[in-house]
């Protein structure tokens, strides 16, 4: 956290409960990726939330990333700037966030930018990079590098056509869960409004 004193009290629980959910796992996962997908001399940060934080927090690794996602000449995101201005990381972090969203990540899953640059929610940021890789995945358009057991495929779509001929004849079949009125009958019933006949 950045700049920022000790919280107590409700916030502190807050706080604590947010860092809960960081899986050191997954961030180990996650580092091995963007320093394959990127495919540069990357060093590779210690492990720790803190350090992931620090590794990222620039905003140039996750534009190189989200660029690495695309055909050369077709990056979303065209200057990537390594500069130690604060508003500057922040805008490379906030350019990486439209071009996820951009590229098919729900909105849901996008991180705010101070979840990373303050480190107030890591487990936000793995979220997101998850959603990313899947996503990376399940597209098999060539721009994906790394190891595909690392992200679950998304599900695709699986649109089915039928011709008027077959949509003719699903009018004329009774589905099962419709019932059966096959055995039925009224023997046994008595008349409406009649008492029921206890012996």
């Amino acid at each position: 956290m950045a700049n920022r004193g000790p919280s107590y009290g409700l916030s502190r629980e807050v706080q604590e409960k947010i860092e809960q959910k960081y899986d050191p796992e997954l961030e180990s996962r996650l580092v091995n990726w963007i320093i394959v997908q990127c495919g540069e001399q990357i060093e590779h940060p210690p492990p720790g939330r803190q350090h992931f934080q620090t590794w990222l927090m620039d905003g140039t690794l996750l534009c190189k990333l989200i660029n690495s996602l695309h055909p050369k000449g077709n990056e979303p995101v065209a200057k990537i700037s390594e500069s130690k201005m604060a508003f500057k990381q922040m805008e490379q972090i906030s350019q990486f966030l439209k071009a996820a969203e951009i590229y098919g990540v729900r909105t849901t899953d996008i991180f705010q930018t101070v979840d990373l640059w303050e480190g107030k929610d890591m487990a936000a940021v793995q979220r997101t990079l998850m959603a990313l890789g899947s996503l990376a995945v399940t597209k098999d358009d060539g721009c994906y590098k790394g190891d595909p057991s690392w992200f679950h495929r998304k599900a695709q779509q699986n649109r089915r056509g039928f011709s008027e001929e077959q949509l003719r004849q699903g009018q004329n079949v009774i589905g099962l869960q419709m019932g059966s009125n096959k055995g039925a009958s009224q023997s046994g019933m008595t008349g409406y409004g009649m008492p029921r006949q206890i012996i």
